[in-house]
């Protein structure tokens, strides 16, 4: 599987901007959004914010970092 980041900003209500799409192979699988320094201990963390597939998790996960998530 080949996996593909493509920069996106997305509109939130927060200083969450930081967003890659996740493509895998030629299929859109996930948005992440990184977390800002309004989320404390979590800040700097990727969110999963939607997941396309088999993500079916009512509490999306969060990552270090993009190797990770």
């Amino acid at each position: 599987m080949n996996l593909r980041l493509q920069p996106v900003q997305v509109a939130t209500d927060s200083d969450d901007t930081e967003s890659p799409l996740v493509f895998a192979d030629r299929y859109l699988v996930a948005v992440l959004v990184h977390l800002s320094d309004e989320h404390g201990a979590e800040a700097g963390m990727w969110l999963l914010e939607v997941g396309f597939g088999p993500v079916n998790d009512p509490d999306p996960p969060k990552f270090a970092d993009l190797d990770e998530a």
